[in-house]
């Protein structure tokens, strides 16, 4: 059965926004070009702008595409759990591992492109910002409710708290990607244990 234009349409931009998903990944966002992606698709770069109609509107795509991707393996799955200690420490873990995943499409398109951008003002940093504030925000949230249910103590500060996850795995990229250290994985763990200690209301036993 032949498909229809539409549907041949929609397959070729899906196919278009998965290769330049894969080049941003290993290239950073910043590096992302028309061109290339239709040398990579092997078609025109006429045919890859017609789909996507401009490069900053490629690029948008492929940072929603990180927002699916990220909110399906890491955010979704730790719903899962019950409110507190046992879902954030879930979303840590599930972030954890998918910093550390290896092969096509891995790696962090906002932690790449906070340190490609972080001098610059442009429409691309601003889209970079407000997907890291969007998933700051729902790590606060997560936090909250731990408060909430008695397993964090009720003077956490929910923002500070937030900064510091956030630093421990600006660090394990760090190492897991430049300095290729195996152990980087374990260490983020016996950190977060650790830090979250610090935090953990007295009456919580988990």
């Amino acid at each position: 059965m032949m498909m229809n234009l539409s549907s041949k349409s929609e397959a070729t931009y899906a196919a278009i926004l998965a290769a330049a998903y894969e080049m941003a990944a290993a290239d950073g966002i910043g590096k992302l070009s028309l061109g290339e992606v239709a040398k990579r698709m092997g078609i025109s770069k006429s045919g890859v702008f017609s789909r996507v109609g401009s490069l900053e509107a490629l690029q948008a795509a492929v940072l929603d595409e990180s927002d699916r991707r990220f909110a399906e393996d890491v955010f979704m799955p730790s719903l899962r759990l019950p409110a507190g200690l046992p879902r954030l420490a879930a979303q840590v873990e599930r972030w954890t591992e998918s910093c550390c995943a290896t092969g096509p499409g891995t790696g962090c398109l906002y932690t790449a492109g906070a340190f490609e951008y972080d001098d610059l003002q442009t429409p691309l940093r601003d889209r970079l910002q407000q997907g890291v504030e969007r998933w700051r925000a729902s790590l606060r949230k997560t936090v909250r409710q731990a408060v909430e249910v008695g397993h964090l103590r009720p003077d956490t500060d929910a923002e500070q708290l937030v900064f510091e996850i956030y630093c421990l795995i600006v660090g394990l990229m760090h190492d897991t990607r430049f300095m290729r250290d195996p152990a980087a994985p374990r260490r983020m763990q016996m950190a977060f244990s650790r830090l979250i200690s610090t935090y953990k209301s007295f009456n919580y036993q988990g």
